[in-house]
Formats: structure tokens, sequence, C-alpha cells
């Protein structure tokens, strides 16, 4: 868990006071809010049941440390929706997350109207002031990506017209990421594109989970806050009390390798194996190997995101041939085009573990599905990035991320 050191800075407020031989008052501005350094520090992973609240990244609260950070984050009278100028939207790509992130900064999401004309056009309009407020709008670029998109370029331009100070695109799943180097000639370079609509649109910074590639920040002329989410699941499968000689985590690919090795490095610094892959196009690949002994133990297939999960159901059966006695499915996101749901409720896992960057619909849940929340995580760095507090969330994130 982590260990904080707190030391904050005095400030003082001082109300308008009247001269005597004037009428004029004169007014002093000081600091209204004190300043904190807090330098983290990770020793263990928390400990979770599997019950009905999934498991989170620790955070900073005020619960944790009484008097860290006095009034924030709604715990007791909260920071109250008009004396902040920090103000939420959500999209309607995921608002079952936006309401967690509210909810946990203690604030209610901004009032927005979102409808689309017969023609399938968006309309967007802020029915509340946001000049001279922080704006962060959370709109994962998800199923239906060009929709959803589309969307949020709308969003950052009605809030850069009505004289926002800020305006942050938190994306939980960058979408067309993938799409981020030629492979052959005369392709484009999707992932560069959309970085260059939004920040035309208007924005000033993005806040992104789990890029698929971390080139992909470069794209951007504008700040990226780039979090992980693999520590949520890193929690996770820590509760679960597996023996640490049991374990391997594989990557499912080549790609994936420097995310496996520090995944593996954190989880009791356990062997890496490799599945080394032919893909013949798009959304098909094809097993030819594997790289290491996962002769009965337990096996975490670990990479960024599902989407009809060949990848790693072909791996899952690779792996059992070669003797895995369990094999886990861990992502940050759940893209689950058709036919994922098959491909992974089939009984080749033993559970699959996501996070809810993409909106799950219940109504396709399957048994072996655990869904973790990033709720918390996104949370704190968004009321980090409101406060130009320190970077020690990403830099927690970061140590668990990268040897």
């Amino acid at each position: 868990m982590a260990s904080l050191v707190s030391s904050p800075a005095s400030s003082s407020i001082s109300f308008p006071s009247k001269n005597l031989g004037s009428e004029r008052l004169q007014y002093r501005f000081l600091p209204s809010s004190r300043r904190h350094v807090v330098r983290c520090g990770i020793h263990d992973s928390l400990r979770f049941d599997n019950g009905s609240v999934p498991p989170s990244m620790p955070v900073i609260n005020d619960r944790m440390l009484p008097g860290l950070y006095p009034g924030v984050r709604g715990l007791h009278g909260g920071i109250g929706k008009q004396e902040s100028r920090l103000r939420i939207f959500s999209g309607t790509a995921n608002p079952a997350l936006s309401q967690e992130i509210a909810n946990y900064l203690g604030l209610e999401l901004g009032k927005i109207k979102i409808k689309r004309f017969a023609d399938g056009e968006i309309y967007v309009q802020l029915q509340e002031s946001v000049r001279g407020c922080d704006v962060f709008l959370v709109q994962p670029t998800c199923p239906p990506a060009n929709e959803n998109l589309m969307e949020l370029l709308i969003m950052i331009d009605a809030c850069r017209r009505a004289s926002a100070k800020t305006i942050t695109a938190v994306i939980p799943y960058f979408g067309y990421a993938r799409a981020d180097r030629k492979t052959l000639g005369r392709e484009s370079i999707a992932a560069k594109l959309v970085a260059n609509l939004i920040t035309e649109a208007g924005a000033h910074r993005v806040l992104a989970c789990d890029l698929h590639s971390g080139q992909s920040m470069g794209y951007f002329d504008i700040p990226v806050d780039h979090v992980y989410g693999q520590p949520v699941i890193l929690d996770y499968l820590a509760s679960k009390m597996i023996c640490s000689d049991d374990l391997v985590v594989v990557s499912p690919d080549v790609g994936g390798v420097a995310r496996a090795r520090a995944f593996a490095k954190k989880l009791s610094d356990a062997p890496l194996a490799i599945v080394d892959k032919r893909r013949q196009g798009h959304n098909l690949t094809e097993v030819m190997n594997l790289i290491g002994d996962v002769k009965g133990k337990v096996a975490v297939m670990l990479d960024d995101m599902i989407d009809t999960a060949g990848t790693i159901a072909k791996g899952a059966a690779l792996l059992h041939q070669e003797g895995a006695r369990e094999v886990y499915a861990c992502s940050t996101h759940a893209v689950f085009s058709p036919p994922a749901i098959e491909r992974l409720s089939s009984g080749l896992f033993q559970e699959v573990i996501i996070t809810n960057t993409i909106p799950f619909d219940e109504q396709k849940s399957f048994p072996q599905l655990t869904v973790l929340s990033v709720a918390n995580l996104l949370g704190e760095t968004i009321w980090r990035v409101h406060d130009d507090c320190s970077e020690a969330l990403s830099c927690l994130c970061w140590c668990r991320q990268v040897d």
C-alpha cells in the first residue's frame, strides 16, 4: 500500500478591510488552499475479496489521512459545485464510469444536452456555465468508434466556445490506437489523424488509459497524461493468493513482451512465456509456437485489449496443450467484438479479468467474467491535474508498469 508523507505549508486568508481615511476597499488576494508535497512508495499489493465491490487502484483520500485534502472528494462536506472550478461532463459512450468518477470526487456530473438529429448529426449544448473552469470530458472512443469520436470533438468545441479555461479530454479507451504505424505501402496512420482532430477541436490536454503503444503520446501536440490500468488487475490477482512458484505470465504476442515483463516483475517476479504468432490478416491470427515453460503452472495472459479474442483464445488453447493447469485472461480494454464472448466463455479460461474503460452489456456476461473499476484511478488523476498537484500518482502507476 502507498506510504505517504505530507508537509502542508501555512496559508492564510485575509478579508477586505475598510480604510478609515478613504471609502475605497482594499483587497488582498492570498492562496486559499493548502499545498502539499506527497511522496508515494509501493510496498505490498492490496488484498481484496472477490465480492460485490470491485477492487480498484489504491488512492489517497480523506479516510486514509484525515486532513490531507480538506474538503476534497466530498467525504466531509465536499468541495461544493458552486465553489469549485472543476467541471466533469460525460458523453454517451460510458456514463456509468463518468458517474463513478464524479462520485469519487464528490461532484455532480455537469448538465449537458446531447442528441442526434434524424439524419444522424450530433447536437451538443452545455446547460451550465463553464467560463473560467477546468473542464474534463469523459468519453472513450469505443464502438461505435466514429460516433463516439465525433461526439467528443463536438463536446470539446462546445466547451471552447463557452470560454472554458482548460479542456481535458478523458479518453479511457483511445480508438484507432492500433493504426499507429505503416505496415504496408499507402496505408494511413489513423492514430495521428485522430490526435490532430482532438487538438484542433480545442482540447488543452488528454488523459488516456493504457494506450496500445506508448508512441501514440507523441502524436499529440498537447500534454498527455498516460495512466495504466494494470495495477488494478495486479492487486486483484494478488488477492487470490496464488502460490508464486506456480505463476507464469504469458504475453500473447511479441509486441506485448515489455508489458508482460513489467507485470511479471511486480507479480512476485514470476517467469515469462511468449506466444509466437503469425498474423494472416486484420483480426485473424494463427499461433505457431510457445517460448517458455508453462507445464503444471497457472498461466496469466496479459494484453492491453481483447477485440475478437482470436489471439488470446488460440494462445490459451496452446497453453493447455503445453500442460498449463489454469489460464487467466487479463485485459484493460474489453472491446469484445463478435465472436469474442463465445470464445472467452468456451471453457479455456479459469477467469477473464477486465476493467470498465469500455461499457459492458450485463446481458452478455458469463460466469468466468470479472469486471474491475478504474474510476478511482481516473478520478484521482483528474483531481491532481486540476489542483496542479505533484505527479505522485503517475509515478505510482509508472513504477508498477516499468522496471
